[in-house]
């Protein structure tokens, strides 16, 4: 089996991963029948987001690219006309990660009925759309390859452009779905179970890469001390929960490579509380879980807020994931308010994966780059396009 540390690619690190409405088998097992075939999945209903405004593209959004299956229908990259997630926490919690196996033949079986779903709230159940915009990497290939395939066929049968997104770029826009008006330029600390990285965004479809992790991303960090510690999977919601009970400063773990660069390293952290745990054994977990979640968040935002002041950045944006974070998103408030940058945090819906972003991401791709040929594939490993 894949080992599951090596499977999350980007941004699993959802806070409330399944709407109650949402009926999923309790294990990789019981997604087969007795035939061997998938069982039926429900589909949560979400309500409704808003109205649709009187003209603009109409973007259906697909997200694929791991343990979520969604689709979104946004108008010119701001209106959210509907927002459909099915999340596969509870199938990959038993083994602390995704199986990607697993995720890829849930997809399969539930990504039709999103898709349907995303359509009748958005009013549009006779598929008038104007593009299909999909995530083709980076993430699972077997989840990309269900999500763009699917994007493509109907792409073709309606006629319409196909849209083919980064999932990171796809991030960096889901603040612009909630405060459209984002001044630029920007500096976005992009935080999640695969990547750790501030981006200089001067403009759309503009990034410059100022630094990211050299090992462990901060959500990857977050899982495995989660495990080590007995907190379950994921991991970010779970340290952030028991945090706030514990005392942040009771241990003074490490921040490595502070004084230099925008660079990130979060592996030496993880092993300084396993070796501490190990030393003391009847150490509070609260405590070392608050010091923990201190230390990663304290590493981040004090590059984030160097990296802003450096290149005189209007505002500091949070995404991806472990952008759920409350301590995370508590600190980033304090430090534009205290430098008199613009905070742009997305809701917490719209850090973990969406295809509202995918959509909102596709539209400016559409407008800037024209359609993508039907016969572009998933890139696992996909980079975000930089300067």
């Amino acid at each position: 089996m894949t080992n599951p540390e090596s499977s999350r690619p980007d941004d699993h690190l959802p806070d409330h991963p399944l709407p109650a409405d949402a009926v999923v088998p309790d294990s990789p097992a019981g997604l087969f029948g007795a035939d061997g075939e998938l069982a039926p999945v429900d589909v949560p209903e979400p309500s409704a987001i808003g109205p649709a405004p009187t003209g603009g593209q109409r973007i259906l959004g697909i997200e694929t690219s791991c343990d979520e299956t969604a689709a979104a229908v946004v108008i010119d990259a701001h209106h959210v006309l509907s927002s459909v997630v099915s999340s596969q926490v509870d199938l990959h919690a038993r083994f602390g990660g995704v199986v990607p196996e697993i995720a890829s033949r849930a997809h399969v079986e539930l990504l039709t009925p999103v898709i349907a779903q995303a359509l009748i709230e958005a009013g549009l159940d006779d598929g008038h759309v104007d593009a299909v915009a999909a995530t083709y990497g980076p993430g699972l290939i077997g989840a990309l390859l269900v999500g763009v395939s699917a994007a493509k066929a109907l792409a073709l049968v309606w006629d319409v452009p196909f849209v083919a997104v980064n999932h990171l770029e796809a991030h960096l826009y889901a603040a612009f779905l909630e405060e459209p008006e984002i001044e630029l330029p920007l500096i976005v600390l992009l935080v999640s179970g695969g990547h750790t990285m501030i981006v200089l965004m001067e403009g759309h479809g503009r990034y410059r890469l100022l630094g990211s992790t050299i090992d462990d991303a901060a959500g990857e960090a977050f899982d495995k001390v989660a495990r080590y510690l007995g907190l379950g999977y994921p991991g970010g919601p779970a340290i952030d929960q028991v945090a706030m009970d514990g005392d942040p400063t009771a241990i003074a773990f490490p921040r490595a490579i502070m004084a230099d660069g925008f660079d990130f390293s979060f592996s030496g952290l993880k092993t300084s509380v396993v070796n501490h745990v190990r030393k003391n054994p009847e150490v509070a977990t609260a405590d070392v879980a608050a010091s923990f979640q201190e230390a990663v968040v304290d590493a981040l935002i004090t590059k984030a807020r160097r990296a802003a002041q450096q290149y005189g950045a209007k505002g500091l944006c949070l995404a991806g994931g472990v952008a759920a974070n409350s301590q995370l998103r508590e600190r980033a408030l304090d430090v534009c308010m205290a430098d008199g940058l613009h905070p742009f945090l997305p809701s917490r819906s719209m850090c973990t994966d969406n295809a509202a972003m995918v959509a909102a991401a596709g539209w400016w791709r559409l407008n800037r780059d024209g359609p993508s040929p039907l016969d572009t594939g998933a890139v696992p490993g996909l980079k975000l396009p930089v300067l």
